[in-house]
């Protein structure tokens, strides 16, 4: 039984879900986690001296219960098999793959140390703070939110990370978005044979 776990992070609206639901989609046996369904209730968000709802910080999420998920994972495997045409994988029994998406997924040791694969995506100042003004959010971003919280919470957490945490690939999220996948898709293959001969 093989198993694999990338971790598809970076900057908000960086182009990580994008990316991690192509992929899903193009590998069998893949089950896909986002970081997004573990914020705690917005009662149990703290106020910053910013003056700002911390959603840009581990404490925003319930880490607990992502661990939780993850290791449930690693122990049964319970990955969802998906019919379609991707001839490399689809002859690989016993493969499962668990893509993990998220804004902090490698400021968190628990959730890193499980990763066969890290990426990074990030955009510039100006082009991120276009794409995040042109979503909505629930509940929806305050003036002077991304200026005053967004950007300078994912500045900090970058360097953190940056210090703290080794092989990460970087990317650039201003790359089209089938290029990003071709990449990353072709690392997870040379991945899995790597795994495979090593068996």
């Amino acid at each position: 039984m093989i198993k694999l776990i990338v971790g598809i992070g970076g900057v908000t609206n960086g182009g990580k879900t994008t990316l991690a639901c192509k992929l899903k989609k193009a590998l069998p046996s893949s089950v896909l986690l986002c970081q997004d369904t573990f914020f705690k209730p917005v009662s149990e968000v703290e106020f910053g001296e910013d003056g700002f709802q911390q959603y840009d910080v581990i404490t925003a999420l319930d880490m607990k219960a992502m661990m939780d998920t993850v290791y449930a994972w690693m122990e049964n495997m319970s990955a969802v098999h998906i019919e379609q045409e991707a001839p490399v994988l689809s002859e690989n029994k016993g493969l499962n793959i668990l893509i993990v998406e998220g804004f902090l997924l490698y400021n968190y040791k628990p959730l890193n140390d499980v990763f066969n694969q890290r990426y990074y995506l990030s955009v510039p100042y100006e082009e991120c703070k276009r794409r995040r003004c042109s979503r909505v959010y629930d509940p929806p971003d305050p003036p002077g939110y991304f200026d005053g919280h967004v950007w300078p919470m994912y500045l900090k957490n970058r360097k953190y990370m940056e210090e703290k945490v080794a092989d990460i690939i970087y990317l650039d999220g201003t790359n089209p978005p089938d290029e990003l996948f071709a990449q990353v898709y072709e690392d997870i293959l040379r991945e899995v044979q790597k795994l495979q001969d090593s068996c």
